[in-house]
């Protein structure tokens, strides 16, 4: 009768333990350090970046959770990796596209952004200078206010340089990326002025004026893209800007009134306060 209870009482527990290991097995949990995944437009493509985002949690972080003088795999759990879409200069040096490790060797003074061949760095022992692909010194800058979250974002994103900033607790670090991308477009615009049925003389012409190219071909451009577009109030607008430019008051201010016209007519605010903002600016 004894040996009964006693298997019965065993048979009881090993049923319970069972279940409990069920039950935990099917409990999903958020990770301590979320990854993050950003993929940013940039030049004529893009840059993707993956990396985990630990947590201050009230610990000194800088010079000690992150220590000085060694690599760190910039972030948490797994590798931090980017992926350029372009060519690059990448803090001064030329990086060609491609995916790459991200790692940072922190100090108090200035800290050095390594890219890596190597994809699946997370300890400095698993490191290899001889993978770097680059290797740039930064200045840390101060934050007026604490980050909790470890955070890799893209700032002041322009059509052809972006601030890659790593930020941690009251700490930032700016890595100033840019792209030579003047040569790829200007021959784009070339090859559709002499091949193209519709001929781009709108992007061609403002792009010209945007990037202080030459002011005729921009004014040439734009006037044959008011014409392909006699109603469309935001080429007028720009043909303004462009004449402005090159000192065609006359037909810059005759431009921003035909742009105010067709605006209003289609009821967009917007471009009748930017055209009346520019005509103040017309003597």
């Amino acid at each position: 009768m004894r040996t009964i209870r006693t298997f019965a009482a065993t048979a009881g527990a090993m049923l319970l333990l069972y279940a409990g290991t069920t039950l935990a097995q099917g409990i999903k949990m958020p990770a301590p350090s979320p990854t993050q995944t950003i993929k940013q437009d940039f030049a004529l493509s893009n840059i993707e970046l993956n990396y985990s985002r630990p947590l201050k949690n009230g610990r000194v972080i800088m010079g000690d959770l992150v220590p000085y003088g060694k690599v760190w795999r910039t972030g948490a759990n797994s590798a931090t990796t980017i992926t350029f879409g372009d060519d690059v200069n990448f803090g001064g040096v030329a990086v060609k596209a491609g995916k790459y490790g991200l790692l940072s060797i922190p100090g108090a003074q200035s800290w050095t952004i390594i890219l890596t061949s190597s994809l699946d760095v997370t300890s400095p022992a698993a490191y290899k200078q001889e993978n770097d692909i680059a290797r740039v010194q930064v200045k840390p800058v101060a934050s007026p206010f604490a980050q909790e979250s470890f955070t890799i974002e893209f700032e002041n994103v322009r059509s052809n340089s972006v601030v890659l900033a790593l930020s941690w607790d009251k700490t930032k670090v700016p890595v100033v990326i840019k792209a030579d991308i003047d040569d790829k477009i200007t021959a784009q615009i070339n090859d559709a002025m002499q091949s193209a049925d519709k001929k781009p003389y709108f992007q061609a012409a403002v792009y010209y004026y945007e990037n202080g190219k030459d002011l005729t071909k921009a004014v040439e451009w734009i006037n044959e893209a008011a014409a392909q577009s006699p109603e469309a109030f935001w080429v007028w607008y720009q043909k303004a800007r462009i004449n402005a430019k090159a000192k065609n008051t006359a037909v810059a201010k005759e431009a921003a009134q035909k742009s105010i016209e067709l605006a209003t007519t289609a009821k967009n605010d917007d471009y009748v306060t930017l055209n009346k903002k520019l005509l103040a600016t017309l003597k």
